[in-house]
C-alpha cells in the first residue's frame, strides 16, 4: 500500500519534476554533474561502461550517461516518469534501454553493470537494505555506486530538524526566491515519510555501515555536494539538507 502510494505521488509530480529536471540540463549544471560523475567512474579503455541508472525520473543521469558515450539501463516504478525520460532522451534513446522496475528487486543477472548511479531516491524506500543487496548483486566486481541523496524528511519526526526546515522557508522569502516547497504536495510526501525508515536516520553514516555489511569492499563519501551542483537559491531552500554521496567499490 505504502509503494502504491510512493507511485502515485511521484505519479503526479512528473510533469513539474521534469520541468526541473529541464532546467537542469539546459544549464551549467549539465557540466558540473558530468565533472563529478567522471571522478568516480571506473576507468576502462577499451570499451563503454555499462551504467545502471536506478530512479531514473525523467532521464537526468540516463541523458548525462549516455552523452559521456556510455550505454544506460534506467529503471524507474512509475510509468509516467519513464515517459518523460524516453521523450526526454530524444536522439540519445539508442544508447538508453529503460525499464519500470523496483528499485527494492532490480531484474538483471549478476555482475551486469560497471556503474550504479541514482539520486534523491534512498530515502524513499520502503526497505533500503533490501535494495542495496539487490545493487551490490548486479554490479561488477570493481564496479562503483554512486548514491547522491540528502536528509530530505528528518524533519516529520525530529523538532530541531522541523525548526531548520521552517528557517529555510523563511529564508527562501527573505532573499526573495522562489521557495521549492510551495508548488508541491508537501503534506501527503510528509504522510508518507513518516511511514519509510530513511525519515528517522541520519545519514549518510547509517548507509555507510550497510554497504560495508553488504559486501562492498571499499566505501566513501563525499559531504557538501551541492556546493558542486546546486546553484544559490537552492542553496537557500536547502541549507539543511545538504546533499551527500555515498559511494561504493565492489
Amino acid at each position: 500500500m505504502l509503494l502504491k502510494k510512493i507511485e502515485d505521488y511521484w505519479t503526479n509530480r512528473a510533469q513539474g519534476y521534469c520541468e526541473v529536471n529541464l532546467k537542469e540540463l539546459n544549464c551549467y549544471k549539465r557540466h558540473a554533474w558530468t565533472e563529478l560523475i567522471a571522478e568516480y567512474c571506473p576507468k576502462v579503455d577499451d570499451r563503454r561502461l555499462e551504467v545502471l541508472d536506478i530512479g531514473t525520473g525523467p532521464g537526468f543521469f540516463a541523458i548525462i550517461m549516455a552523452e559521456m558515450g556510455h550505454h544506460v539501463t534506467a529503471v524507474d516504478y512509475t510509468s509516467e516518469m519513464i515517459e518523460k525520460a524516453k521523450n526526454n532522451a530524444g536522439k540519445l534513446n539508442d544508447r538508453i534501454s529503460f525499464y519500470k522496475m523496483d528499485a527494492h528487486d532490480i531484474k538483471f543477472d549478476d555482475n551486469t553493470f560497471d556503474l550504479i548511479i541514482t539520486r534523491n531516491l534512498t530515502w524513499n524506500l520502503e526497505d533500503p537494505e533490501k535494495a542495496y543487496a539487490s545493487w551490490y548483486r548486479v554490479l561488477k566486481k570493481g564496479g562503483v555506486m554512486l548514491n547522491f541523496d540528502a536528509n530530505w524528511y528528518l524533519h516529520v519526526h525530529y523538532e530541531d530538524k522541523r525548526e531548520e526546515y521552517e528557517q529555510d522557508r523563511l529564508r527562501s522569502q527573505i532573499h526573495m526566491v522562489e521557495d521549492h516547497y510551495v508548488n508541491t504536495d508537501t503534506s501527503a510526501m510528509e504522510e508518507i515519510a513518516r511511514n519509510l525508515p530513511l525519515s528517522r536516520i541520519e545519514r549518510p553514516q547509517w548507509d555507510s555501515v550497510k554497504l560495508l555489511e553488504t559486501g562492498f569492499n571499499k566505501v566513501f563519501v563525499e559531504s557538501g555536494i551541492g556546493d558542486k551542483v546546486w546553484d544559490d537559491e537552492e542553496k537557500i531552500n536547502y541549507r539543511s539538507t545538504p546533499m551527500f554521496l555515498i559511494g561504493g567499490i565492489k
